[in-house]
């Protein structure tokens, strides 16, 4: 019986999330399945993958086929890296401390990365909202500066004519004293 580890699709129209499964290669897609070994939702951001390590190997050492997204979630996982180190500990190259080791150090050196890649991430999140917030706080200097110029006009302009009202009723007041005497 040739065995697959695939994807099968679960869930609704534009929000599928995927089981990943050990299947005869010739049962279809969403139907029967000898094991669940885990499952992948590319839908978080980023995508959300649980997987049963130790099953997942077993399958792979027993020739289960994994479909090309599987064999990258596989890889990602590290399935295929220990499948490699247990084929070279079999050969007698290394013994399963150094496979061990060999193996806990890349984890160790793929978590880095990952929380490397996700400092950066929020580093360049707080620069873009500084940004914004500068630009906004500059905006509103520019606006408030406008506003200003715009009050001092309006009040320039309504003391010019309350003095010109004055003028012209201290004119008309000479006019009816000059009138008067």
């Amino acid at each position: 019986m040739a065995t697959k580890i695939r994807l099968q699709r679960h869930g609704r129209k534009g929000y599928a999330y995927y089981p990943i499964v050990v299947a005869d290669s010739r049962a279809p897609r969403d139907g029967r399945f000898i094991e669940r070994i885990g499952s992948y939702n590319p839908n978080t951001n980023p995508a959300t993958i649980s997987l049963d390590f130790d099953r997942a190997l077993y399958w792979v050492e027993v020739g289960a086929q994994p479909t090309d997204t599987v064999r990258t979630i596989l890889s990602k996982e590290g399935v295929l890296l220990m499948k490699h180190l247990r084929g070279g500990v079999k050969k007698g190259a290394f013994n399963e401390e150094e496979a061990q080791r060999r193996f806990d150090a890349w984890k160790a050196d793929r978590e880095k990365e990952a929380n490397a890649a996700q400092a950066k991430k929020e580093a360049k999140a707080a620069e873009d909202a500084k940004a914004r917030l500068d630009a906004e706080a500059e905006k509103n200097r520019i606006k408030g500066e406008a506003v200003a110029k715009k009050k001092a006009e309006k009040l320039a302009a309504e003391e010019a004519a309350a003095k010109e009202a004055l003028e012209a009723e201290s004119a008309d007041s000479s006019d009816a004293q000059e009138a008067a005497e």
